[in-house]
């Protein structure tokens, strides 16, 4: 088992042997996904696209048209509301 220490400033040292495995080099960028009380790191060698996929959906993606509707009937309830004063 590989393990290193936290520092008062809450940094650490990935041990050489992951370094190797996931061929981590100075200055190379790192992403920490957190699954079930577990901490998944993959190393982020190209672009933010690289990332796709990798954090879970939570829940179904946004009804854009809905939200639309919502924030047009707030800005209208507010220009009402505006006028009777």
């Amino acid at each position: 088992m590989l393990e290193s220490v936290i520092t008062r400033k809450g940094q650490t040292t990935i041990p050489k042997k992951i370094r190797e495995l996931l061929n981590l080099k100075p200055k190379d960028r790192v992403f920490y996904l957190v699954e079930e009380g577990k901490v998944i790191l993959k190393p982020l060698h190209g672009d933010i696209l690289e990332l796709r996929g990798s954090v879970p959906a939570k829940r179904r993606p946004e009804d854009f048209e809905a939200v639309r509707a919502a924030v047009r009937k707030k800005i209208v309830k507010n220009v009402m509301k505006d006028r009777k004063k």
